[in-house]
């Protein structure tokens, strides 16, 4: 049965030790579940392995628990929107695995269904396959990628009812669904918490991987890189007003 908590240092009591392995939703900033982070940050738990696309950008998401150096080992797709990231790595004091995104998203989603692990052709060649073992399938090399668990998943949803079934909202679905599933407990933030049931048609990601819930802090929702075109003065765009002058 999902456990709801009445704030995120709630929802994670007892779950948080030194050196776990925490699996976290959100590509960038999107779909972050910055709540939790922020409680495993006050919790103070140190040498974590964490599992996401990337680590934020400093001073927001996971980018926080590096500026609080929690963190001795990363998975993750790419480093470039996180500076200290960056640094730490090019220093050699921050573990870093590279993993392509459609292996990490694979990884994930083995790891959640069972699977210990399976054979791809994306990184033969290259530094992602030393060390794994490389097998031929129908005249392509293939290499052996093995299925990620962690010990705790944190997850952002968009809408979850008392169940614990999840909705996610639009690209903030990205990494969460497959978080949610491999961790061996799943914490899930919500913006919207509803007393009914949701929709069975609906739900993607269901309750029974949610072990604990709590609803979300209202925020600003923060994005790393904000691009508008500039506002021209002149006449209507004709492609805006259907032509009418």
């Amino acid at each position: 049965m999902t456990v709801i908590a009445t704030d995120a240092h709630e929802a994670l009591d007892g779950l948080l030790h030194d050196s776990m392995t925490i699996a976290v939703g959100g590509f960038g900033l999107c779909g972050n579940p910055f709540d939790l982070v922020e409680a495993v940050r006050d919790a103070g738990v140190r040498d974590l392995t964490i599992v996401s696309n990337n680590l934020g950008v400093d001073g927001q998401g996971l980018g926080l628990l590096l500026e609080n150096d929690q963190v001795s080992r990363v998975l993750a797709s790419y480093v470039g929107e996180n500076r200290l990231f960056a640094q730490r790595y090019l220093d050699g004091d921050l573990e870093v695995e590279f993993v392509p995104q459609g292996t990490l998203a694979e990884r994930l989603r083995a790891g959640g269904a069972g699977i210990p692990a399976f054979w791809t052709p994306t990184g033969v060649g290259t530094p992602v396959a030393e060390g794994k073992p490389v097998a031929e399938f129908d005249g392509r090399p293939c290499v052996q990628e093995r299925a990620i668990i962690a010990d705790l998943g944190l997850v952002h949803a968009h809408r979850a009812d008392r169940y614990g079934n999840l909705v996610y909202r639009y690209t903030a679905r990205n990494f969460n669904p497959l978080v949610a599933a491999a961790g061996r407990v799943c914490v899930v933030e919500t913006e919207h918490l509803s007393d009914a049931p949701l929709d069975p048609d609906a739900v993607v990601t269901p309750g029974i991987y949610t072990h604990r819930l709590v609803v979300a802090r209202a925020r600003d929702k923060p994005i790393e890189q904000r691009t508008v075109r500039p506002v021209v003065a002149g006449p209507p765009d004709p492609a805006v007003t259907g032509g009418a002058s």
